[in-house]
């Protein structure tokens, strides 16, 4: 990638990897795969792709953007056809933003083609790379995900199920995978539950999501989540029936889901873990205002994401709530500011201030999370230039301190917010509020599961504000290991 580099448009969020969508046996496969991943376009906007099998051949559309800059045209859909598709939409953590780490990955093996869609990151994906790459294989793309073919073409098993299976033991971190064969949908999600994968039926066809919303858009019935450590094989059978096994693919550990699905990264109508996140976030609000009252004239949210937990705050305090800040949904999560004259118009290309909303009105402002800060800085000033008389800020969800490593795109540790001040007064003169409180980790916690953390078991992962990782770092370790061996040479 070039030096020359603007930032993200909201790179003071944290954002999530990728989402996917599959389905078996429906002769709409393609146009409903690009519906589901529409609805999914919240996790991943750099990049679209659909790999369809029309029991023949397979086929591929793979573009950089949006899916309704591609999908919405009927020729698109014409070049998919068949009855079984598998979708992807792409943030990038791992590997370039460029053409070639576009998902579904394909490739043709020893028991035939085999497409895979990946969501989260492998934290021993680059060690599993190496490792390959001195054997002999040539890699595509810089995606972690490509270690997944790979690990299935040098399988000893004879079918493709059983050398997938084969492939996702020997995987570590956090995952929701996708794989589409010449007859089979398989489904696999990482041994401690952290990222997301849930399971539908639209006209007794199996479907594979990451989000229900993705389900509801095409009227499909939500079955179940794929369990922590399940692979779920679903094979077209040659009378059109189509049959459904279950197995174990490793050794699981108790189930942690991400907590940050419930913070930011789940739309607020899907309903994740059996909980519906538009009710979680007002929970977290409502114990927000419980935790940290202020007196206040209006409850104002940053939207989108802090709206339903400014609405639990607002109920719960008795506080009105106001849109005091209007959001322009037309700028995309990619927008590039590419001159500093443009930059410095800042946060206002994507929020606005709602001045009679505001004006003279002591205004209590929610978030649901601070990752940098800079765009706090923003949003606090556009208020006061706006007539707000004092400015509170309010983040539902606790500080936070460390990186992810399962599919979070996340800053260097010394560029988040609570690192770079050791205080909360410090920080809140950073940001330039009258005052500045985050929700705790208990009261997070209680408002999606209704008790404290659990500090033997905790019941979600939440590393980003704890450091408690769930699972072993086998590529983090490896690097810092060579890191304090070249260390080590250059000071003999």
């Amino acid at each position: 990638m070039s030096d020359l580099h603007f930032p993200r448009f909201d790179e003071d969020k944290l954002h999530e990897e990728c989402g996917v969508f599959g389905i078996l046996g429906h002769k709409d496969a393609a146009a409903l795969t690009a519906l589901g991943l529409h609805a999914l376009q919240h996790r991943g906007q750099e990049a679209a792709g659909i790999v369809s099998y029309d029991g023949a051949l397979f086929h591929a559309e793979k573009q950089m953007g949006l899916v309704g800059d591609h999908y919405t045209d009927p020729a698109a859909l014409a070049r998919l056809p068949g009855a079984m598709a598998v979708g992807h939409v792409r943030y990038s953590t791992t590997g370039e933003m460029a053409l070639r780490n576009v998902q579904p990955l394909f490739a043709e093996l020893e028991v035939g083609g085999i497409a895979i869609a990946h969501n989260g990151n492998f934290t021993n994906g680059l060690t599993l790379r190496k490792t390959l790459i001195a054997g002999g294989a040539i890699c595509q793309s810089t995606s972690d995900s490509e270690v997944v073919l790979h690990l299935i073409a040098r399988s000893q098993h004879r079918s493709s199920s059983d050398r997938f299976v084969d492939a996702i033991a020997q995987l570590e971190g956090g995952y929701a995978i996708l794989a589409l064969t010449r007859t089979k949908l398989i489904a696999a999600r990482d041994p401690t539950g952290i990222r997301p994968l849930v399971m539908g039926e639209l006209d007794g066809r199996p479907i594979f999501c990451s989000e229900t919303c993705a389900l509801d858009i095409i009227g499909a019935k939500y079955i179940r989540d794929v369990e922590n450590g399940e692979v779920v094989i679903c094979e077209l059978e040659p009378d059109g029936s189509i049959s459904t096994h279950s197995i174990r693919a490793a050794t699981c550990a108790p189930e942690r889901l991400c907590l940050f699905e419930y913070v930011y990264f789940a739309r607020p109508d899907s309903i994740v873990g059996g909980r519906n996140v538009y009710s979680v976030r007002k929970n977290m609000g409502a114990n927000l205002a419980e935790e940290a009252p202020c007196t206040g004239d209006v409850v104002v949210p940053v939207p989108d994401g802090g709206t339903p937990a400014a609405i639990g705050y607002a109920q719960a305090s008795g506080i009105p709530f106001e849109l005091g800040i209007i959001r322009n949904h037309y700028v995309g999560r990619t927008f590039i500011e590419p001159t500093q004259q443009i930059r410095a118009f800042g946060v206002k290309l994507k929020h606005s201030a709602n001045r009679s909303a505001i004006r003279d009105k002591r205004v209590i402002l929610v978030d649901d999370s601070i990752v940098r800060g800079t765009t706090s800085v923003k949003i606090v000033r556009m208020l006061r230039e706006a007539g707000a008389r004092e400015v509170h800020m309010r983040i539902a969800s606790p500080m936070i301190a460390y990186p992810d490593f399962y599919g979070i795109d996340t800053p260097e540790t010394d560029k988040l917010l609570a690192n770079r001040y050791s205080t909360l007064p410090s920080m809140c003169d950073y940001i330039g509020a009258d005052s500045l409180e985050f929700l705790s980790l208990d009261g997070l916690y209680r408002a999606v599961c209704g008790q404290p953390r659990d500090s033997a078991n905790p019941q979600f992962t939440d590393h980003y504000f704890t450091g408690d990782y769930p699972t072993p770092l086998c590529d983090r370790t490896n690097i810092d290991n060579v890191h304090k061996l070249s260390v080590l040479r250059s000071s003999r």
